[in-house]
C-alpha cells in the first residue's frame, strides 16, 4: 500500500504547516492565556479556503476531500489545538451536516459563508444530562403552523457563540416513539440571534482556551418549518454518520498534537544541558522521545487507513473508532512525556508543551469518549 501523499495533498500539507509556524505559533499563546477567540487567524484560514476543503466548488468550497481537511488539522494541531478544533468543528459539525443533508436552497443560503470562513456553524447534540448517551435528547421541537417551537438546552457546543456564528443545528424530539420504542429525533437549523435562543457565557475550560465553547438555551424559540435539516425523524441517525467522519478528523488533530510534542521535545533535548551534556545524549530521554514518535507514527497510520476507507465509499465505522482511540491515547501519553522531558519548564504556560498537556485530555472525551470507541469496536466485531 502506497502511503505517499499525492502532489495536491502534499502541497496543502506544506502550505498549512508554513501557515501554522509563521502565523499561528508566534501569537496563539497570548490568545490562549487571555481566553480570547482568534478572529484574525480564523479569517486568514478562511481566505486560504480551509473551511471549504471537502465541499464542492458550487457552494463556495475547494472541491477537495475529507482527507485534505484531516491533513490541515494535523498541521495546525502541531502548533495549537484551539485553532485546529475551531476549523474541525466549523467544517465537520457546522458545514458538513448542511452539505450532506440540506436541501439545495439550504446549501445555497448557508454554505458559501461557512466554507469561506466568514461565518461559523455549530451542531447542538450533547445535553447537560446526556453526555455519552446522546440519544437521550430532552430538547423538544413542536410544529405550530409553519414554525418549529423549540425548548430545551445543549451543552459543550463549539463555535456556538462567536461574533461570526451564523447558525446552530440542533437535535430535538419532534414526535412520539416508534414500534421499537425509539423517539423521533430530528435536526433543525436555528440562526444566531433568533428570539428565544440564548447563548451562555464561555465556559472556563482546562484547555482549548482560545476556542469558543458554550451552553445553549431554547425558550419557545421559533424557526420556520423549512429549517428542518434532512428527513424528519432521521436527525440522530444523520448525526451518527457525521460523527464517524468527525472521529477521523479528531484522530488527525490528535496526531498533530502528538507530533507537536515530539517536535518540541527533540528541539529541547538538543538545547537543554544537564551534567555537562545535552539531555538528548542520555538514553533515558532518547527512549522516551522514541516511544513518543512510535505512538505518533502508529496513530497516523490508523487515521490514514480510516480515511482511505471513507474516501473509497467503504464501511469505516470500526476504523474511525480505532483511529480516534489510538490517536487520542497517543496525544495524551505524548503530552505527559513531553512535559516530563521539559521538567519544570514543561509546567510553564510560556512553553507549547504546557498548552499541549492542557489540551490533550479532551481528545479522549470529545466526539465520543474512549469508552464509547471501545464499545463501537466491540460491536463491529460482533460482540
Amino acid at each position: 500500500m502506497d502511503l505517499t501523499l499525492s502532489d495536491e495533498h502534499e502541497t496543502l500539507r506544506a502550505t498549512v504547516e508554513d501557515f501554522a509556524r509563521k502565523e499561528v505559533a508566534p501569537v496563539i499563546g497570548e490568545f490562549y492565556e487571555r481566553g480570547e477567540f482568534p478572529y484574525d487567524i480564523v479569517a486568514k484560514m478562511g481566505a486560504m479556503g480551509l473551511f471549504g476543503l471537502p465541499v464542492d466548488e458550487s457552494y463556495g468550497g475547494m472541491g477537495g476531500d475529507y482527507f485534505a481537511l484531516c491533513l490541515a488539522l494535523e498541521e495546525l494541531a502541531r502548533v495549537d489545538s484551539s485553532v485546529a478544533i475551531t476549523l474541525e468543528a466549523g467544517v465537520s459539525l457546522g458545514a458538513m451536516p448542511i452539505y450532506r443533508f440540506g436541501t439545495e436552497e439550504q446549501k445555497r443560503e448557508w454554505l458559501p459563508a461557512l466554507t469561506g470562513g466568514e461565518r461559523l456553524g455549530a451542531f447542538g447534540l450533547t445535553e447537560p444530562g446526556g453526555g455519552s448517551d446522546a440519544g437521550a435528547t430532552r430538547t423538544t421541537a413542536t410544529l405550530d403552523g409553519d414554525e418549529w417551537v423549540i425548548n430545551g438546552s445543549k451543552a459543550f457546543i463549539t463555535n456556538s457563540g462567536t461574533d461570526i456564528t451564523s447558525v446552530v443545528t440542533v437535535t430535538a424530539i419532534t414526535g412520539g416513539r416508534d414500534v421499537a420504542g425509539r423517539r423521533e429525533i430530528s435536526a433543525i437549523m436555528v440562526p444566531a440571534g433568533t428570539p428565544g435562543f440564548r447563548v451562555s457565557k464561555k465556559y472556563s475550560k482546562v484547555g482549548w482556551s482560545a476556542s469558543d465553547t458554550r451552553e445553549l438555551f431554547f425558550d419557545d424559540c421559533r424557526v420556520p418549518a423549512a429549517n428542518l435539516l434532512g428527513e424528519r425523524g432521521r436527525g440522530y441517525a444523520q448525526f451518527l454518520s457525521i460523527l464517524d467522519e468527525g472521529r477521523v478528523a479528531i484522530a488527525a488533530l490528535s496526531v498533530g498534537l502528538a507530533q507537536g510534542c515530539v517536535d518540541e521535545s527533540v528541539r529541547y533535548a538538543h538545547e537543554r544541558e544537564a551534567f555537562g551534556n545535552p539531555i538528548g545524549s542520555y538514553q533515558a530521554i532518547q527512549f522516551k522521545i522514541a516511544d513518543m514518535e512510535a505512538r505518533t507514527h502508529t496513530a497516523r497510520l490508523a487515521y490514514y487507513a480510516a480515511a482511505a476507507k471513507m474516501l473509497a465509499g467503504e464501511p469505516f465505522k470500526k476504523e474511525a473508532a480505532i483511529a480516534k482511540l489510538v490517536a487520542s491515547n497517543a496525544a495524551m501519553d505524548n503530552a505527559r512525556d513531553a512535559t516530563q522531558v521539559f521538567g519544570g519548564y514543561g509546567f510553564m504556560n510560556e512553553y507549547p508543551v504546557g498548552r499541549f498537556y492542557r489540551d490533550a485530555k479532551i481528545l479522549e472525551i470529545g466526539e465520543g469518549t474512549s469508552e464509547v470507541q471501545r464499545m463501537l469496536i466491540a460491536r463491529q466485531l460482533g460482540l
